[in-house]
């Protein structure tokens, strides 16, 4: 697979977030052809599907998803679980026709604030995974702690124990996706 292409989930809206960079590194430091998927969508509403059917956002969503030959998803931790934009996107897109997770390799991955790097965040992100049967990685655990001291000006991870961590996870996710 010479042209592996890995699709990016950040849970966090914020363009500066710290899981929104830590997608990026995972992109740049796999060597993939990566896409950068836009949770923006509706807060999902039954009636709203009843009535205007899926909304092109998250379509477009299902589409990144089932095309990509693998998917990192990277969560804050909000309140000891992940965050509401990424389960309000999950929620919807288990509504579009057929189930584009469906053994598809996905890495999980967090940067947080506290010591433990979002780990109950990546935790309840795997529960909640779980009904879509995606091929999810064990590990390693990539988990950045205290993410405000851990990148650099250019977005990059300045602790060479995270971006060692996070180009293993990337190697183990590509050789995921070839086999």
């Amino acid at each position: 697979m010479s042209d592996f292409s890995l699709l990016g989930l950040s849970g966090s809206l914020r363009q500066d977030s710290f899981n929104r960079k830590l997608i990026r590194e995972a992109g740049r430091l796999s060597g993939a052809s990566f896409t950068e998927a836009d949770l923006n969508v509706p807060l999902y509403d039954g009636d709203v599907e009843a009535i205007d059917g899926i909304p092109a956002s998250v379509q477009t969503l299902a589409d990144q998803i089932a095309a990509a030959d693998a998917v990192v998803i990277s969560t804050p931790e909000y309140n000891q679980a992940l965050s509401g934009v990424l389960k309000n996107a999950l929620d919807w897109v288990s509504r579009t026709e057929g189930n584009p997770w469906k053994d598809k390799p996905v890495a999980i991955i967090s940067a947080a604030a506290g010591r433990a790097g979002g780990a109950r965040a990546t935790y309840s992100l795997r529960l909640a995974m779980t009904p879509f049967q995606p091929r999810l990685l064990t590990g390693p655990e990539v988990g950045i702690a205290g993410a405000h001291n851990e990148f650099d000006d250019n977005g990059h991870l300045s602790n060479d124990r995270y971006a060692q961590g996070l180009t293993t996870l990337m190697e183990a996710l590509k050789a995921e996706a070839i086999r």
